[in-house]
């Protein structure tokens, strides 16, 4: 098979998400899937074996729940990947979609009681509010402000909703409270400066009012278990290096612990009556998601950079097959870089069959809150097959490398970032990895962002930059975004625009425009809400007038599409424009 086949059959080859189940129903399962060319909704009855497909859209569809009863199948409709809509309700077994009776929005979580009624969190040009519905009934408001909000979830009885909220006004240290259906409050759980707290999941037994929530007041991530009416916390301290995360069992008296440190993640049980630790054997690599079976066993969804995804359960049978297994990668290295701020940890991916040093792609992952890990994709796949190095860094403001370095983005956002990724270069250039001449910088999003960044204030380091659905212009970006980004944008920078033009402009790519020297390739979203292209079109307007023309890919959807061939178009541009670049010069 020729290298373009083979990284073309990957992004071909159909993947699913884990299945999510109603709680009392759980033979009744939906998942995502891109069976039928781009990512939709499936309903799956698992006592049964069949499955159906639910969604049916020309840009696919993201977001979707099932009841506790398993009666309803709840999806986001948005218009072309905008992501401003409203949720739509299905029958598990098919029929007609019932729009749910409120006003449009851009999703800010969704919470879904045993007895039919739901929270629906909700931003708008303005603020957040969070809706009580119950059938076809219209949408009662119980809870609004101008800072972040987002609906955590709803105990399995209906009686209690739980929000994350920011109204100190710290989007990245959230608040957590839990009201009554009425907004009435029943608790608050807030840690002050620099700790947030965020609600996981309500126990999942009728009429158990707890709430597994993570905190932050040791520098990482760790549960606790939360009684919100009584104000009782158990906190769960575990001798393990990396971060975690955590699920309820069904019977509400054990946890299942996932524990990541340096990219790679293994799952654990946490007795709550005797807190015993118990390992659940699974490969090394990363599970993106996993989740307790009634039956005591564990779901989850595995990958490393060299096998593909699989849904595999801890009782050692696969979950559910997608069809065709797409072809192996190449596994991951790990290295070590002294970098301004401390340790930088980056993975490194080698064509196979070529001598060092290669040409090499520094791949920018999005966020900046994200992590690169040792998971299969097949993009990373689709460079290799290429003849490109691939290198992926943590940089200052990734997750899973504790809080103080999630939080290092202050005064100075994107030049912090790209002081670690110019550390990590040098050192790829001196161990020789990487070939100095032929360095393409790319991106998504933040890192996109980070790409136009690094072209206007790193000019002679890059042979060649991509920057996909970028942040162009900090100050225009937050004009136009949805209004969970400007809160974002508020807590990453310190405040608005109005209140801090100097450090958007010192912060935004378009500033450093007339410095940009490398061939550039923008592949942007019509209907990108969260970097908006009118930005972007701005910058590459900035950079013609200075007479440095970019190749621009404009695609019709949002952040990024869910469409199999259209990625494939976008991997095929990148990949053809990298190639010409390096080729030019010499």
């Amino acid at each position: 098979m020729k290298a373009e086949e083979r990284w073309q059959s990957r992004f071909r080859a159909p993947r699913t998400t884990l299945p999510m189940w109603a709680r009392q129903s759980p033979h009744r399962a939906v998942y995502r899937s891109n069976a039928s060319g781009a990512w939709e909704i499936y309903a799956w009855d698992r006592s049964t074996g069949q499955s159906r497909q639910v969604t049916d859209r020309p840009n696919g569809t993201s977001y979707a729940a099932v009841d506790p009863t398993g009666t309803w199948i709840w999806w986001f409709a948005d218009t072309d990947g905008d992501e401003f809509g409203v949720w739509m309700r299905q029958p598990f077994y098919g029929g007609p979609d019932v729009p749910v009776a409120m006003p449009p929005g851009n999703p800010s979580g969704l919470g879904l009681g045993g007895n039919g009624v739901a929270a629906v969190g909700r931003s708008f040009r303005g603020g957040f509010d969070v809706l009580i519905t119950e059938g076809e009934s219209e949408a009662v408001p119980i809870y609004r402000h101008d800072e972040f909000a987002a609906v955590v979830g709803m105990s399995l009885d209906g009686s209690l909703v739980a929000i994350n909220h920011s109204e100190h006004g710290d989007f990245l240290h959230p608040a957590l409270r839990v009201l009554k259906t009425d907004g009435q409050v029943v608790g608050e759980l807030h840690d002050g400066p620099g700790k947030g707290v965020t609600g996981i999941r309500f126990a999942p037994v009728p009429g158990d009012r707890r709430m597994l929530v993570l905190h932050e007041r040791r520098g990482r991530r760790e549960p606790l278990v939360w009684d919100p009416a009584t104000g009782e916390q158990r906190e769960i301290w575990l001798r393990v290096p990396g971060e975690i995360t955590s699920d309820w069992y069904d019977d509400g008296r054990a946890l299942l612990i996932m524990h990541s440190h340096r990219g790679r993640t293994e799952l654990l049980r946490y007795d709550l009556a005797g807190g015993g630790l118990t390992p659940i054997e699974s490969p090394h690599g990363v599970i993106d998601a996993a989740a307790p079976r009634p039956d005591g066993s564990v779901e989850y969804s595995w990958s490393s950079a060299a096998h593909p995804p699989v849904i595999k359960s801890s009782s050692g049978h696969v979950v559910i097959n997608p069809g065709r297994t797409p072809p192996p990668s190449v596994p991951l290295e790990d290295i070590d870089v002294d970098g301004p701020g401390g340790r930088i940890h980056a993975l490194v991916s080698r064509p196979e069959r070529l001598v060092p040093p290669y040409p090499t792609v520094f791949l920018l992952h999005g966020g900046p809150a994200a992590q690169d890990d040792d998971s299969f994709l097949p993009a990373v796949a689709a460079w290799v097959d290429s003849g490109f190095a691939v290198i992926r860094i943590n940089y200052r403001g990734s997750v899973g490398y504790g809080s103080a370095w999630r939080d290092a983005l202050h005064g100075d956002v994107g030049h912090i970032e790209l002081a670690d990724v110019a550390a990590v270069r040098d050192w790829a250039i001196d161990h020789g990895i990487a070939d100095p001449e032929r360095l393409v910088l790319s991106g998504s999003s933040w890192g996109g962002y980070l790409t136009l960044l690094a072209l206007g204030t790193q000019p002679k380091s890059w042979a060649a930059g991509i920057a996909a659905v970028p942040i162009a212009d900090h100050a225009a970006a937050y004009e136009d975004e949805a209004e969970g980004l400007r809160a974002a944008h508020r807590a990453l920078l310190g405040g608005s625009p109005a209140e801090l033009p100097e450090r958007y402009a010192a912060s935004s790519p378009i500033t450093y425009a007339d410095m940009v020297q490398a061939p550039l390739l923008v592949l942007a979203g019509e209907n990108d809400p969260r970097c908006p292209i009118r930005q972007i079109e701005s910058y590459l307007s900035v950079l013609a007038d200075r007479g440095h023309e970019a190749s621009v890919y404009r695609y019709d959807a949002g952040h990024g599409s869910l469409v199999v061939e259209e990625r494939i178009r976008q991997m095929e541009v990148s990949i053809d424009f990298a190639v010409r670049a390096l080729a030019a010069r010499g």
